[in-house]
């Protein structure tokens, strides 16, 4: 046999071999459990969602045995302190929130930000 006739066979073989590993896998490559990667909830942990009028919504985590609470918005977080001996009142600077048996508000200065905003089922996140 020549020496091309080699070559030809051996870089025939190789590329038969180089496609057959472009076909579909038919074994799981994912070692991490059986459905893939899962996407993590972006809800702060320890905290309780409030849904309100117009969409709005926040978070809030009491803290330091109710004597402080943390409000969690989409754009900052702030540590509101309780207001006297209310355990409904909480605020800082011109930021009141206030939590009523059924619904809360905030109010920023002059400005109702949220407004009839309800506790979330816990299975609804």
């Amino acid at each position: 046999m020549e020496p091309n006739y080699l070559r030809r066979v051996a870089a025939l073989l190789m590329t038969s071999a180089l496609l057959a590993g472009c076909g579909e896998m038919k074994m799981k490559v994912w070692p991490f459990g059986d459905s893939g990667p899962r996407e993590r909830s972006r809800d702060p942990s320890n905290a309780t969602e409030y849904q309100c009028a117009a969409g709005k919504r926040f978070h809030l985590r009491m803290i330091d045995g109710g004597t402080a609470a943390w409000l969690i918005l989409p754009e900052r977080e702030v540590r509101l302190e309780r207001i006297g001996e209310s355990a409904t009142r909480y605020g800082k600077g011109a930021l009141l929130l206030e939590l009523g048996i059924d619904a809360a508000s905030l109010t920023d200065g002059a400005t109702i930000s949220h407004v009839n905003c309800k506790a979330a089922e816990s299975g609804s996140r």
